[in-house]
């Protein structure tokens, strides 16, 4: 039975970096995937021309969404790296007229405990629009890390990322990589963690841990069965 997806990221690129090879295998086996970008991930930067960078990442994110076999792709105009600063609701109410039009069985989105404050409003703004009452079509939300914040964030007590659902993803690696590479503005040479190499490792360590050559890890913010 096929099924209907919905990420939900905070900018363009970490749905690649957070599960892209599993949306690869989701669009394999004949699911449906969209994605909503809640900021265009380019506007808090220092940069003498903001449109032109906002347009070489709108047109990464096409290029990327084709590789992985993506539905559809919508972007909001919330502020990039200032999630913070904008009423909850604001970030809810999108999220929610998304969910009543794509009518999603599972949810993607950031992990909680992120260093990106925009990370951390995704996902309070998503558990808030995925409200379970009854006749709700979502049964699954889970978490996923994104390389240089997950990993980069602080020791605080209950905000550590905890894997406990592992996906099998040794036959779409190499899509999220391809897929990784139409953002080739946002990556960086090894040892950074956002570079091809870094991605590569981090597969391999999570596939190794559950007996996999290759795995993307999600923590289970909700799953019905």
């Amino acid at each position: 039975m096929t099924k209907r997806i919905l990420v939900v990221a905070a900018h363009p690129d970490d749905e690649v970096l957070g599960c892209g090879a599993t949306l690869a295998k989701h669009s394999m086996d004949g699911d449906e995937v969209h994605i909503l970008f809640l900021t265009d991930g380019v506007s808090a930067r220092e940069s003498t021309n903001i449109e032109n960078d906002r347009d070489i990442r709108r047109k990464a994110s096409k290029t990327a969404a084709s590789i992985l076999g993506i539905k559809s792709i919508d972007g909001l105009a919330l502020p990039d790296n200032g999630l913070d600063k904008v009423a909850l609701l604001d970030i809810i109410r999108p999220i929610e007229s998304k969910i009543i039009k794509c009518k999603p069985d599972i949810i993607y989105t950031h992990h909680f405990g992120d260093l990106n404050v925009d990370h951390c409003q995704a996902y309070n703004a998503v558990l808030t629009a995925c409200r379970p009452v009854p006749g709700f079509s979502v049964s699954e939300i889970l978490a996923f890390e994104t390389l240089s914040s997950t990993e980069w964030a602080g020791i605080e007590k209950n905000k550590a990322f905890i894997p406990n659902k592992f996906i099998n993803v040794s036959a779409t690696l190499d899509t999220k990589c391809e897929a990784m590479e139409a953002y080739k503005h946002e990556l960086h040479e090894f040892p950074h963690p956002r570079s091809l190499k870094a991605i590569r490792a981090l597969a391999s360590l999570r596939g190794a841990s559950v007996g996999l050559n290759a795995a993307e890890a999600f923590t289970v913010i909700r799953q019905i069965l």
